[in-house]
């Protein structure tokens, strides 16, 4: 009997041993699936655990073929990786805030204006600032920092041309200037569609925003986790004191009153109006004065990527009106109130109004009418749509206003949006 049973207890043995190990190999595959099926941007929990501790960004950044990184675009890396400000005075941000996204240039007769008409917006305390800089300025960032009425974070594009002064996105002293024959010159470059070649100081208005909204919405850990609506506004837009309360209004109805609408507006498309006045919203082409959408919006703008960056227009919106929004396939409508929330006062362009001699607007003061209904919420839960349908603007079949023909600036603006994914 011994000599029996000696055979079975090892043949047991073997068989628990060998359940324990099919069992632990079963573990580790389903763990390694779950691991790829949750490792997506924007996911929160386990993704921005492992986002933080083990994908090498570098690394990836290298494959992408970036730019190489001077001293001063690795700070201001190191910066986009600091903490938001005024946590302590701000501990908690409401349910329902909208983070607010203000992107900035080098204009801070403007921005000061902007900053004071936010420090007036109800609700202001409740939500969290970002705000974006293409490069880096010492005023606007000096203006920046002494924000005390919000929740602020602040990021620095890293590509800037303003941050590469003699390379690529920069100008180097081999590239074509205005309209010169790379034949002839033996220099580096290919023009845009009018014969031009790039100008970085006009360039950086595409890439930064193209940045800026992958940023954001991928590679923040503020906000990649972020499904809802996120409220993007320029250096030159004047906030309203109901610009807030406004919004989430214009949020919560937009799924009933609008199933059909991408985002919401504080102003309409049109920056030279007010609003009609009348008790009813209106759904009508995107603006892009206070323009909010969410993540579900983001995903499609972002699948477009390559009609984005191979448009020849240097300017973001003009892109997106002429290419982008078309590529949906269906009108891109927007809801908003009948009476603006935020204005446009910016008569600088791009790049211009720093500096005391030449500054556009006299004693950094604008003339915007603030009314009482403009403190307090003034939209209807009641109302109707007015919907307006075949607006004037830029549609499909308009071919750009060029500057952006160098196939440098394409690949860079290809490679943003792979930058987190």
């Amino acid at each position: 009997m011994a000599n029996y049973k000696k055979p079975r207890f090892k043949d047991a043995a073997f068989k628990r041993f060998l359940s324990v190990v099919l069992g632990t190999l079963l573990l580790v595959s389903l763990l390694v699936v779950s691991l790829g099926t949750n490792a997506t941007p924007g996911s929160s929990g386990l993704d921005e655990g492992l986002s933080e501790s083990v994908v090498n960004i570098q690394s990836f950044r290298e494959k992408l073929n970036l730019p190489k990184e001077n001293d001063f675009s690795i700070r201001l890396e190191k910066q986009n990786r600091l903490p938001p400000r005024n946590i302590d005075l701000y501990p908690r941000l409401a349910k329902d805030h909208i983070t607010i996204v203000l992107y900035v240039h080098n204009r801070p007769q403007y921005l000061r204006v902007v900053v004071n008409s936010l420090s007036k917006v109800v609700g202001i305390s409740e939500t969290l600032l970002i705000v974006s800089h293409d490069g880096y300025f010492e005023e606007m960032n000096k203006i920046v920092e002494g924000i005390k009425f919000c929740r602020l974070k602040q990021i620095f594009a890293p590509y800037s041309p303003h941050v590469f002064t003699d390379s690529f996105p920069g100008v180097s002293s081999k590239d074509c200037q205005e309209k010169d024959d790379a034949g002839k010159k033996h220099c580096v470059g290919n023009p845009d569609q009018y014969g031009n070649h790039r100008s970085p100081n006009i360039v950086s208005l595409k890439h930064h925003w193209w940045w800026m909204m992958n940023t954001v919405w991928d590679g923040l850990k503020e906000t990649r986790g972020h499904d809802g609506h996120i409220l993007f506004i320029e250096e030159d837009h004047f906030i309203y004191p109901n610009a807030n309360r406004n919004l989430q209004l214009l949020v919560s109805l937009k799924p009933n009153k609008c199933p059909d609408c991408y985002a919401a507006n504080l102003a309409p498309c049109d920056v030279n109006l007010r609003g009609e006045g009348r008790n009813s919203l209106v759904a009508e082409r995107m603006g892009n004065v206070g323009y909010a959408f969410n993540r579900t919006v983001w995903r499609k703008i972002h699948g477009k990527a390559k009609e984005f960056c191979f448009f020849d227009d240097y300017n973001w919106d003009i892109t997106m009106w002429a290419t982008v929004y078309p590529s949906f396939g269906s009108p891109v409508y927007t809801l908003r109130g009948p009476r603006t929330s935020a204005v446009h006062f910016g008569k600088c362009g791009l790049h211009q109004g720093q500096g005391k001699t030449n500054a556009c607007i006299d004693n950094e003061s604008v003339n915007v009418q603030v009314d009482d209904t403009d403190k307090v919420a003034n939209i209807r839960p009641e109302w109707d749509v007015k919907v307006y349908q075949n607006q004037p603007g830029y549609k499909a079949g308009f071919k750009g206003w060029g500057g952006w023909g160098n196939n440098r600036d394409h690949r860079l603006c290809l490679n943003f949006a792979q930058m987190y994914h």
